[in-house]
């Protein structure tokens, strides 16, 4: 076995020290936090993360039920005593996801004690984590939507030119035809018309399925000012876009190149690849397009998903309705 850090170490003595528990309970949760450590290689910071998610649980549980907990009282819990915990919580200014991640460390502890034949905490799995909104980047302003594969704003960066060739091609591609980083990425020299010689391209998306998307001219011309200056060949089975060695190109290259660019336009932090791709959806419905077609741009299966997407407020769809509707 291996041995633990030695910060791991001194995260296990903190919970033999609770004085909110059962010594046999506080010795169980150092042979959990030792496991964590040595078995599951966790860092440091997890180990005393899932330390702390426990202690809160448990002081608040001998505060609730008036004694220190013993692992019959946490057998005893019922879905009550775990919502009293959450509305606890809640009430310290807690959010939905520093929340479920509290209860994940616990109902880890608590898997751990039912494996070792210390009890059944049944009342965790009664209750259901709190629900997580779902967050979605924020649009840029068309402005500096169309901006970002100016390669004129990273004019002063020391990188080779065919490099910001690349980066501006690559940026134009996801919020020219709304494609996910991985769809890009993924594309073969030979996917891509030249200039004049085509007006889409066919990408492979989730589920390892295709679809058709248009591509604008001045998107097939940055492209094509890339492969002129590339200094490496670019056969048409092999990938369009390399790294600075010449192997497929990664994703975190782009990450940091809207990083440069949001200081130079002056953009949020919400301001990331994936944002592109929402920009192109929404800045097409702002226009007048239609949802369905949108979808088949996106590769949605299913219509819902570009409705949340796109963030589809109401007034936008009872215009797509009575626009729409033969009787509207």
């Amino acid at each position: 076995m291996a041995r633990p850090k030695a910060q791991n170490v001194d995260a296990a003595k903190d919970a033999q020290d609770l004085p909110c528990a059962a010594p046999e309970l506080a010795a169980e949760m150092v042979r959990w936090l030792m496991h964590l450590a040595a078995e599951r290689r966790m860092s440091a910071k997890t180990v005393e993360a899932y330390r702390r998610d426990v202690a809160q649980f448990l002081e608040f549980l001998a505060s609730h039920l008036g004694r220190r907990v013993t692992l019959k009282a946490l057998a005893a819990l019922t879905p009550a005593d775990v919502r009293a915990f959450m509305a606890a919580r809640r009430s310290a200014g807690i959010g939905s996801r520093s929340l479920m991640r509290g209860l994940a460390g616990v109902r880890s502890f608590a898997r751990t004690l039912e494996r070792d034949g210390k009890g059944t905490v049944a009342a965790l799995a009664a209750v259901r984590a709190p629900k997580v909104a779902k967050t979605l980047p924020k649009p840029l302003p068309i402005a500096s939507a169309r901006r970002v594969a100016d390669s004129d704003l990273r004019a002063g960066e020391e990188r080779d030119p065919w490099v910001l060739a690349r980066d501006a091609a690559v940026l134009a591609l996801l919020y020219g035809s709304g494609l996910r980083i991985s769809e890009a990425l993924g594309l073969r020299r030979g996917q891509v018309p030249a200039p004049g010689e085509g007006d889409s391209i066919t990408v492979t998306g989730k589920g390892n399925k295709t679809r058709m998307v248009p591509v604008l001219s001045q998107v097939l011309e940055l492209v094509a000012a890339y492969v002129a200056a590339c200094p490496y060949d670019l056969p048409a089975k092999g990938p369009l876009f390399v790294g600075a060695k010449g192997g497929p190109l990664s994703p975190r290259i782009i990450q940091l190149t809207m990083e440069r660019l949001r200081g130079a336009l002056d953009l949020a932090d919400t301001a990331t690849p994936h944002a592109l791709r929402h920009s192109f959806a929404t800045h097409l419905l702002a226009r007048g397009g239609d949802l369905r077609s949108i979808q088949e741009l996106l590769g949605h299966a299913s219509l819902s998903t570009t409705q949340i997407y796109t963030a589809v407020d109401t007034e936008q769809l009872l215009k797509a309705y009575r626009a729409a509707h033969p009787r509207a």
